[in-house]
């Protein structure tokens, strides 16, 4: 049967996985009901990385509904996937399979949540610290899922306890000012109960991870005051805990992916339970050595590729380049650069490589933001050389104050180094929409690029100002009526 918000609003007590072994191992649904489990803190600690469980599952697709519609990535003309083509081309219908996806799989993360919220008091056997990481686990969590919501649909249902039949057909979309005070309700909780990265195995939700997303969530609600006081309260309580790494490729590699930078990740096992994205961006013959296949469902964008310069260190663990062409009919090589950025060693179709949700280059250029937007200039552009300076090895490309004299100059200059930096990390299209530039990024998109010829494919899209929220997708609409679950505008 598929899931929708309704169904799983009725059955959020079945949707636990038990994790073992880096959350691999599940416990079918239909053996878990409120009166069997929650009795223990066994029964409490596997609830929990449940929740994480559905952030593993959905985060490796996330690109397809979240890169694809940005100038990062642009779909294969041999991708299968169902809905890629018009989330490519700009064009997403509220039946989209993906958008459905996304939906479906964060509400079930957040009834998980709710779950071990609702029964953190039932079991007798753990400490209390074992109890408060628990719950600051499960409400960092719902927040973060959460936050994706709002930031991709705007105002949604806000839904914290499981519900009855009758309640969940009447269960209407909450404000969006309405969503991110609970947002910041639970992740000022999580900070408060949540123990020290230090102090908790690796993948787990910290305390420092919990005050990084509130800056994070300060900044894409443009609460400039706020997102300044608490990112600067995150680099002045913990900012010694946490470097970058000198090697920017080091942090896509099987043996550092549990490094210094890393805030927050989700955790995942080549040959039990790993992620796609190996195997996603590589071209359909694989890579010698490396890869043995791939399925090639998108590619990476020529608006993206000319930004980043030859001496980037960066450029390499992005976009390979220099991979391979296909020759038919006597035709000249077609060049197809590849995005190589989460592509490791694999003996199957999935990788072990773990994905960060919060990393350290993320938050100090969140920090710079902040920072300009309250007037802090200079201060706003050292935090932006401190990315710049380990993309280049040296200072030779560190931004003055003379090159950039005005806040619109540096918000261009940010998005840019952004766009690199984070590349297919999900983050390009929130901030296209955050600083009001997507329907003037997004209307041409240059794609495949012929270094014979020096001619980029020119895509002409259509942006509209309503596009910078994605429709309510339709089966939860069909599910309760129109009336209930109302659509947003343009769709």
């Amino acid at each position: 049967m598929k899931l929708n918000t309704t169904t799983l609003l009725l059955a959020s007590s079945l949707l636990f996985g038990s994790c073992t072994d880096e959350l691999l191992n599940t416990i079918p649904p239909s053996s878990l009901t409120d009166i069997n489990y929650y009795n223990d803190a066994n029964d409490m600690e596997k609830a929990v990385l449940g929740i994480y469980a559905k952030m593993q599952s959905r985060k490796p697709n996330d690109y397809q509904l979240l890169e694809l519609c940005s100038d990062n990535l642009y779909g294969s003309t041999n991708t299968g996937f169902a809905g890629i083509p018009e989330i490519d081309a700009l064009a997403i219908s509220p039946t989209n399979p993906i958008l459905t996806t996304f939906w479906q799989e964060s509400y079930a993360g957040i009834f998980r949540a709710n779950a071990v919220i609702s029964n953190i008091d039932k079991p007798k056997d753990y400490t209390v610290s074992k109890k408060n990481q628990h719950l600051g686990e499960a409400k960092f969590m719902r927040a973060l899922f959460y936050f994706d919501l709002v930031r991709t649909f705007g105002a949604v249902p806000k839904v914290l306890t499981a519900l009855s039949i009758d309640e969940a057909r009447q269960y209407k979309r909450s404000a969006t000012e309405a969503i991110y005070d609970q947002i910041i309700q639970d992740l000022n909780d999580a900070i408060e109960k949540l123990p020290l990265k230090s102090a908790l195995s690796r993948n787990r939700a910290s305390k420092e991870a919990a005050l990084a997303l509130l800056g994070k969530v300060y900044v894409a609600k443009k609460d400039w005051t706020n997102a300044e006081t608490v990112l600067r309260q995150f680099f002045t309580s913990y900012g010694d805990n946490y470097t970058l790494v000198a090697d920017y490729n080091q942090l896509w590699s099987l043996e550092n992916e549990n490094n210094s930078e890393v805030l927050f990740s989700i955790g995942y096992t080549d040959g039990t339970n790993g992620q796609d994205l190996s195997t996603a961006f590589v071209p359909n013959g694989g890579i010698y050595n490396l890869v043995s296949r791939g399925s090639e469902v998108a590619l990476p964008s020529w608006s993206l590729h000319k930004k980043i310069q030859t001496d980037d260190k960066r450029l390499r663990k992005t976009i390979e380049s220099n991979y391979f062409s296909a020759v038919s009919g006597g035709q000249n090589a077609i060049y197809f650069p590849y995005a190589s950025k989460f592509i490791v060693k694999h003996t199957a179709l999935a990788a072990g490589l773990d994905l960060p949700i919060l990393r350290l280059a993320d938050i100090i250029l969140l920090y710079a933001e902040a920072l300009n937007e309250n007037g802090k200039l200079g201060d706003a552009i050292t935090q932006l050389n401190k990315i710049r300076q380990r993309a280049f090895g040296n200072q030779n490309h560190n931004y003055s104050i003379d090159q950039l004299t005005q806040k619109d100059q540096f918000v261009t200059a940010l998005l840019d180094e952004r766009q690199i930096e984070l590349a297919f990390e999900c983050e390009r299209w929130y901030d296209l929409v955050r600083k009001g530039k997507m329907t003037a990024v997004m209307k041409v998109e240059e794609r495949n690029y012929n270094p014979s010829s020096q001619i980029a494919q020119k895509v002409t899209l259509s942006p509209k100002d309503y596009m910078h929220l994605f429709p309510i997708p339709q089966t939860e609409i069909d599910l309760v009526g129109k009336t209930i679950l109302e659509q947003n505008p343009g769709y």
